[in-house]
C-alpha cells in the first residue's frame, strides 16, 4: 500500500509547506500550520480527458442586459444592504463573532422566504430539533422551509432538489469526500466553496453561507472564500448590547458602503428604521468634547456624534486612542490642530469615539473631529443643534465632499438648526437656506473661531 503523503497548509494565507514551521514566511503570523493528506496522484489511466471550452467570445454591443429581479427577504434593513433585495442564483456570505446574531437573522429570513418559497435550512452545527426551538422562540413558521442536519457536500447538494434559497450554517463544518483533510481547514473551505458557487450559477440556487471569524475580526479561512462570493457581509456588535450593525465590505450587485442597524429582541432581530437614538446622546451638548456629523453609507446619511476626551498626561509619552474613527487620520487631525490653530495636546492623552460602534472612514468626518478635540480641550462644549462636515487637509484648509446637499437635507430633517461646511459646497445647499442655518469656512481656525473654542 502506497505511503499517504502530507503537506502542511496555513489557516490564515493558504501558503503549503512540505514540513511544518513555527513562522508562516507568506503572512508572517505564528502557529498557523496545520497538516493536510494529499490526494491520490493522478496516473495515466485515472486522467480525465482534457476538455475544450465551447463558448466564444462576443462584442460588448451584442451581449443583452441581465435583468435583476430582486426578491424580498421581509427584513428591510437586510434589503437595504444588500442593495433593494436579494438576487437570485448568488451566494452570500454572512460573518460576525460567536453568538452576534448570525443564525438567529438567518432563521428569520428563511421563514420569511418559505412563505412563497422552497427553501432549505442546512444546519451543520446544530440539530434540527435545535432549528426548531429558535424557530419557536423567534415565532415564525414556514410550511415550505426544510431542515437539515448534515456536513457532506454531496449529500447536501442531493437533497437541494427544487429548493432555491439554501442556508449553510455554517462554511467551516461543511467537507466534501474527495478530500482527505479535515472539516474547516483551507483546502475544504476552498473546495467547498468553489463547488457552491458552481452549484448556484448552474441550477440557480441563492445560498446564505454563514461564515467563522479568527480573533482578529476576519473571516476564517482563505481569501478565495471572500472572493468566490457576490456579496460578503459582516454581523458586528458586542454580546452584551442590543443594538446590531449589518456591514456590507462587497457587493455586486450593490453599495459595499451599505449599513443596516438592527435590534436583538425577546422576538428576534428587528431592523430599525429610526437609529437616531443610537448613533445621538440625549445629553449631547451638556459636556465638553461632542460633536455631530452627517455620514453618508451608502444610499443613506445618517447622524453620528463623535465624542473625544483630553485628560492631561503623567507620563512623558502621550497616549492617543480612538474607536470608528482611523487611528493615523486622528494623528494627523491632532498635529493640524496643534501646528495650524494652536491648540496643544502634546501634554495630554486623547481618546476619540464614534458613537453607536460606527466606523467612520471618509473623509468628511475631519471636521467635525477637529471640533470634538477642540471642545474637549478647551472645556466648552458644542451647541447641540450644529452640525459639522468637511475634509480638512495638512494646511489647516476645509475642502469639498460628495453629497453635501443630502447631509445638509438629513440635518434638516433631525431638527438641527445649524450646519458649518465647506465654503465650496455652499452653492450646492443654498436651496436649504430659509430652513437651516449655513456656516461656509476655508480653514479650521475660523470654525474654532465660530464656536468659541479657540
Amino acid at each position: 500500500m502506497a505511503k499517504a503523503t502530507t503537506q502542511y497548509v496555513c489557516g490564515a494565507c493558504g501558503y503549503t509547506s512540505p514540513r511544518w514551521l513555527g513562522k508562516c514566511p507568506a503572512c508572517e503570523k505564528f502557529n498557523t500550520f496545520a497538516e493536510e493528506l494529499l490526494p491520490a496522484p493522478v496516473t495515466a489511466k485515472s486522467a480525465p480527458k482534457p476538455r475544450f471550452a465551447s463558448s466564444k467570445a462576443v462584442p460588448l454591443s451584442a451581449v443583452e442586459r441581465e435583468k435583476l429581479t430582486r426578491v424580498p427577504s421581509g427584513i428591510a434593513e437586510f434589503d437595504n444592504v444588500l442593495g433593494g433585495g436579494i438576487v437570485p442564483a448568488s451566494l452570500v456570505l454572512i460573518g460576525g463573532d460567536p453568538g452576534v446574531g448570525k443564525s438567529t437573522l438567518l432563521t428569520q429570513i428563511a421563514a420569511n422566504l418559505a412563505k412563497d418559497h422552497n427553501v432549505l435550512y442546512v444546519s451543520a452545527e446544530e440539530s434540527c430539533a435545535q432549528v426548531k426551538l429558535r424557530c419557536e422562540r423567534l415565532q415564525v413558521t414556514g410550511e415550505k422551509l426544510l431542515l437539515l442536519n448534515e456536513t457532506c457536500l454531496e449529500n447536501i447538494a442531493e437533497n437541494i432538489g427544487e429548493n432555491k434559497f439554501v442556508v449553510i450554517d455554517s462554511i467551516q463544518a461543511v467537507y466534501t469526500e474527495e478530500l482527505n483533510s479535515t472539516a474547516g481547514s483551507v483546502g475544504q473551505v476552498r473546495e467547498c466553496a468553489t463547488r457552491l458557487m458552481r452549484l448556484a450559477k448552474s441550477r440557480g440556487v441563492t445560498f446564505f453561507i454563514i461564515g467563522h471569524v479568527t480573533k482578529e475580526g476576519a473571516l476564517a479561512g482563505p481569501k478565495v472564500l471572500e472572493h468566490v462570493m457576490d456579496t460578503v457581509l459582516y454581523f458586528e456588535g458586542e454580546g452584551q448590547e442590543n443594538f446590531k450593525i449589518l456591514r456590507a465590505v462587497k457587493n455586486r450587485f450593490g453599495s459595499v458602503q451599505e449599513v443596516g442597524v438592527f435590534e436583538m429582541t425577546e422576538s428576534g432581530v428587528r431592523g430599525m428604521s429610526d437609529y437616531s437614538a443610537l448613533f445621538l446622546s440625549d445629553s449631547r451638548g451638556e459636556a465638553a468634547g461632542s460633536a455631530v456629523t452627517p455620514s453618508e453609507t451608502g444610499n443613506r446619511c445618517m447622524m453620528v456624534e463623535l465624542q473625544s476626551l483630553v485628560a492631561k498626561t503623567a507620563y512623558g509619552l502621550p497616549r492617543r486612542m480612538s474607536l470608528g474613527v482611523d487611528y493615523n487620520k486622528l494623528i494627523v487631525l491632532l498635529a493640524v490642530l496643534e501646528k495650524r490653530c494652536g491648540v496643544p495636546f502634546f501634554n495630554a492623552d486623547v481618546y476619540c469615539n464614534a458613537m453607536g460602534g460606527m466606523k467612520l472612514s471618509e473623509p468628511s468626518v475631519d471636521l467635525a473631529v477637529c471640533a470634538a478635540l477642540a471642545s474637549g480641550a478647551a472645556g466648552k462644549p458644542v451647541d447641540k443643534y450644529t452640525a459639522l462636515f468637511g475634509e480638512v487637509g495638512l494646511t489647516g484648509e476645509v475642502r469639498g465632499v460628495a453629497f453635501a446637499d443630502k447631509r445638509v437635507n438629513e440635518c434638516v430633517k433631525m431638527g438641527f438648526r445649524r450646519v458649518i461646511l465647506p465654503n465650496k459646497n455652499l452653492p450646492l445647499c443654498e436651496k436649504y437656506r430659509n430652513k437651516i442655518e449655513l456656516v461656509g469656512i476655508s480653514y479650521v481656525g475660523q470654525m474654532l473661531k465660530y464656536l468659541d473654542l479657540k
